[in-house]
């Protein structure tokens, strides 16, 4: 494989287009190769090869569709190595982590293919059947965000091409890297138009939402940027599925072993550097264990490795990109203008964007770094009490995403995990999902589902067939 020239993915053909886009590495701030960069005829030109691929696409036998879906995951672990060390320069995450999510990709789509579209029948009578089918809507948009690049790709690629619609994807400007070198890899696996990959920077984004070519647009990324995708789509009716942001709470009881579950903890609230939408982003921790759990995430802090990821025994890289960086550091200079205690964790390299694991001793509860989704290494630890009350603040955000409640009274962690207003809730576990469970947010957190037969189903309409049982026309 060669990862030093990349190309767009259209109609099972390499184009470079004219026009390229920076992309650096996280950990050095450093520009280190040059992506192709998308503008409308492109775009078109990708439109027009899944509309085209489509009719017969969409006619295959859903078990050819299986084929290729493990075609394109087979392709990813043969070349997993080269796809992780790419992946570690262009993302910042350490190649161990890397190499996890692409294998984790791989078998998410494996694992797609073990879903089948169901037919319901509604009535069967002497008279008639009721067939509601479940069929493909056409060409697919699908977002992709930086955090996840090649996991959140399969989520979208697996279920829209599974249902029998043809696609166009864009990754992230930040991370497009090593989605175009598996789009290199698809050309061999599906036939051409099937999946078209094309990157570009921020003005991509709203002409694909806006293109009449497209039926429907699946988003991942910020409730701010999916309040505009909404917003687009609605003037030509798209369907549309978006998994938006979250300000996560994790409700630790007092009857938990805390060093049995601080690793856990810990890592449910820093993995990826944080930069994960269902990670706790806030951290409620009854008074009567608060400082024994405080100090020992404080302690797993500052023996976790921060640095290049592309270094043996580093734990945790860079955040993703200067824009994020700057409003991390943004947030944690406001904490420090409040006046709250920040409690850091390891010392990080001066270059690149770094930034320490950071704790903040039980702020209140209208503190910035309390109300808004920092998506980055610094994580609130709040004092709770009275369960009515912590469940009150818990759910007082506009977000709601997934929740977690920890305790050794499974009955108790459960009645507290049905009052959380969140699509998700984790007892005594975090950051855990399967390809057959359904992921949905609630209020501002997302606008239909992903993975399982539900989210299957987010990439077709439903078709009554309705079928008389004699042959008399009447």
């Amino acid at each position: 494989m060669n990862t030093e020239s990349f190309c767009h993915l259209i109609g099972g053909q390499c184009e470079t287009g004219n026009a390229t886009m920076d992309v650096r590495n996280p950990a050095t701030g450093e520009v280190f190769a040059q992506a192709p960069k998308a503008g409308e005829a492109l775009l078109n030109a990708a439109v027009t090869a899944a509309t085209d691929a489509f009719p017969a696409w969409s006619a295959s036998p859903i078990d050819e569709r299986k084929k290729v879906l493990h075609a394109i995951a087979g392709a990813i672990e043969e070349q997993v190595d080269e796809l992780a060390s790419l992946f570690t320069r262009e993302h910042g995450r350490p190649v161990p982590a890397a190499k996890a999510e692409l294998l984790g990709a791989a078998m998410w789509l494996k694992a797609t293919t073990m879903l089948d579209i169901p037919v319901e029948v509604t009535e069967d009578t002497d008279d008639r059947r009721i067939e509601v089918h479940h069929v493909p809507l056409g060409v697919v948009c699908a977002l992709v965000p930086w955090n996840f690049p090649i996991l959140l790709a399969a989520w979208k690629i697996g279920p829209a091409l599974l249902a029998g619609n043809t696609l166009v994807l864009k990754p992230s400007p930040f991370t497009p890297l090593t989605t175009l070198k598996l789009g290199e890899l698809i050309r061999d696996a599906a036939p051409a138009g099937v999946i078209n990959i094309i990157s570009g920077g921020d003005e991509l984004g709203p002409m694909m939402t806006s293109h009449p070519g497209f039926a429907k647009i699946s988003f991942t990324g910020s409730t701010q940027t999916g309040r505009k995708v909404m917003e687009s789509a609605s003037r030509d009716l798209k369907r549309i599925t978006l998994e938006l942001g979250g300000n996560d709470a994790s409700i630790i009881f007092p009857d938990v072993d805390v060093e049995k579950v601080a690793e856990q903890l810990f890592e449910g609230a820093f993995h990826n550097t944080a930069q994960v939408c269902v990670a706790t982003k806030r951290m409620y921790i009854h008074e009567d264990i608060y400082d024994a759990l405080r100090d020992r995430l404080a302690q797993l802090a500052k023996d976790a490795k921060v640095g290049d990821g592309s270094q043996q025994g580093t734990r945790f890289g860079p955040i993703q990109n200067e824009a994020q960086y700057r409003r991390v550091l943004a947030l944690i200079e406001d904490a420090k203008a409040s006046g709250l205690t920040l409690i850091e964790g390891a010392d990080v390299p001066e270059k690149g964007y770094f930034i320490p694991l950071t704790l903040v001793d039980n702020p209140p509860e209208d503190a910035k770094v309390v109300t808004e989704e920092a998506f980055g290494p610094v994580l609130p630890l709040l004092k709770w009490k009275d369960v009515d009350d912590v469940v009150q603040r818990a759910n007082d955000t506009e977000y709601g995403l997934a929740g977690a409640v920890w305790s050794a009274n499974i009955e108790q962690a459960t009645a507290t995990a049905h009052r959380l207003d969140t699509g998700t809730v984790w007892i005594n576990q975090c950051l855990q999902s399967t390809p057959f469970t359904p992921l949905a947010g609630a209020k501002q957190s997302g606008f239909g589902q992903e993975n399982g037969v539900d989210g299957l189903l987010e990439f077709t309409r439903p078709k009554a067939v309705y079928i008389p049982k004699t042959d008399t026309v009447t």
